[in-house]
């Protein structure tokens, strides 16, 4: 059986950001209401139990939720409000436990092991934390309770409100996973229930006739090995006897800073797609900077008009945080790719983070490089020759102290205020906002874009 006797919660906000639209609209409580993009190619973020019972869930085209539920309520969505709302939600758990994991705005992990002297059980403690959310928020949360992270997880799952062909039905709030009955209520569920268990393992086990957990742990970790490799099977073998040894973490570093944005239209011109790395670099660059970290390895994502998608990554010597330093690797991958067949998505993206250096050294061959040519813009149209890492730590050297006065300028006149030249459109600054395009265009957008195809055409 299962050991330990961590107290560790999983608590994930119902339908979090519909939820807090509704309390502004109380008039479409019991509807069904879908967050998300309002555009042909937007995708839902949220959807209302209402509307899940039509099999409308998020990550789902918008297009697609509007066939499967036609009198869906679209709306556009605030990511800066639900940020603020998640906020206030993690005010509420840090007054609990300063241990606390958050894993996305609508969800986090909590290991009260220590609060149970002052707050009582683990379940009291899930108890107690819904109904601060509720009278505080006016907000519900469903609570796993058990002994690790990964059954906590599922017992969360196993509190979530039924919307199903009968109605919306209210869940159990709070499910605990009892230590010592961990097996119990783990070997009975699908195989998919086990973090890492995918479209190609769930194949795999289907080949071998594995439906359910308990069939899984049945079989020898070396049995597992051999099917699904070194990696995957011991980690599935470890998860069917409910084994997760993963300590909350609460300073958890970030991993990545990135943008994406899907455009109303397929992209074709290299002048455009040029624009929209200079703005995402920038954005990109921009939130580094605030969190006081550079990127050494920069990511670009380009996904087609038939939504093929490649990645293309590339790493310079050293930590970089300013907007031409970023697009001029970013523009360098994008050199490489064939982007004729029309590009649907492009995004930016920062790994390996950490402190920038104060002073750059450049201990290598770097060829000659004007702001100009750095920044890719000859004449308006794309020059990809020569970017290279030493292009973008030369970019880095030459604009560090520029990127500080930008800063200074956006904090105090707004985001808008000031932007690369080569990344105005129509002669306007259009800015990135965390989250403000994640799931597709707006109809207002796809409508713009079309009339200034209309009249470049005209």
């Amino acid at each position: 059986m299962v050991g330990g006797s961590r107290t560790i919660l999983h608590v994930d906000m119902d339908a979090f950001y519909v939820s807090v639209e509704l309390r502004n609209r109380p008039d479409l409580r019991g509807k069904p209401v879908v967050v998300g993009g309002t555009g042909n190619r937007g995708v839902v973020a949220a959807a209302s139990y209402e509307a899940r019972r039509y099999g409308v869930f998020s990550a789902m085209p918008s297009s697609r939720a509007r066939r499967l539920c036609p009198n869906a309520i679209f709306l556009p969505g605030d990511h800066a409000l639900y940020a603020q709302v998640s906020e206030q939600v993690h005010e509420i758990f840090n007054a609990v436990t300063p241990l606390v994991e958050g894993l996305a705005l609508d969800e986090a992990f909590l290991d009260v092991t220590g609060s149970r002297g002052l707050f009582g059980s683990g379940s009291e403690i899930a108890g107690m934390i819904r109904g601060r959310v509720r009278d505080e928020l006016a907000l519900e949360c469903s609570v796993g309770v058990a002994p690790n992270k990964f059954l906590a997880k599922l017992g969360s799952k196993h509190a979530k409100p039924i919307a199903d062909a009968r109605g919306v039905r209210p869940g159990r709030g709070v499910f605990e996973v009892l230590e010592g009955r961990e097996l119990e209520f783990l070997h009975p569920l699908p195989v998919r229930a086990l973090w890492g268990v995918g479209p190609k393992t769930q194949e795999r086990l289907d080949r071998l006739g594995i439906a359910r957990v308990g069939e899984l742990a049945a079989m020898s970790e070396r049995e597992l090995v051999t099917a699904l490799g070194k990696a995957s099977g011991s980690h599935l073998f470890a998860l069917a006897w409910g084994r997760d040894d993963r300590p909350v973490e609460p300073d958890r570093d970030m991993k990545s800073i990135g943008h994406e944005e899907t455009y109303p239209q397929d992209l074709f011109d290299p002048a455009a797609l040029h624009t929209q790395i200079v703005r995402l670099s920038d954005a990109v660059a921009t939130r580094l900077r605030s969190h006081g970290v550079g990127a050494r390895t920069i990511t670009l994502k380009v996904r087609f008009a038939g939504f093929r998608t490649v990645t293309r990554s590339q790493t310079a010597p050293t930590a970089l945080a300013t907007g031409p330093a970023l697009s001029a690797l970013a523009l360098g991958l994008l050199s490489g790719i064939d982007t004729s067949e029309g590009v649907r998505l492009l995004g930016v993206s920062g790994t390996n983070l950490e402190q920038p250096a104060e002073q750059m050294s450049l201990n290598f061959d770097v060829a000659a490089t004007s702001p100009k040519r750095v920044a890719g813009v000859r004449d308006n149209r794309v020059d990809a020759a020569g970017f290279r890492a030493a292009d973008a730590v030369e970019a880095e050297r030459t604009w560090s102290e520029a990127s500080a006065t930008i800063d200074q300028i956006r904090s105090r006149f707004g985001s808008g205020a000031i932007a690369p030249a080569s990344a105005l459109q129509r002669g306007k600054i259009r800015t990135v906002a965390t989250g403000a395009q994640q799931w597709g265009p707006e109809q207002s957008e796809q409508s713009e874009q079309s009339e200034q195809s209309e009249q470049s055409e005209a």
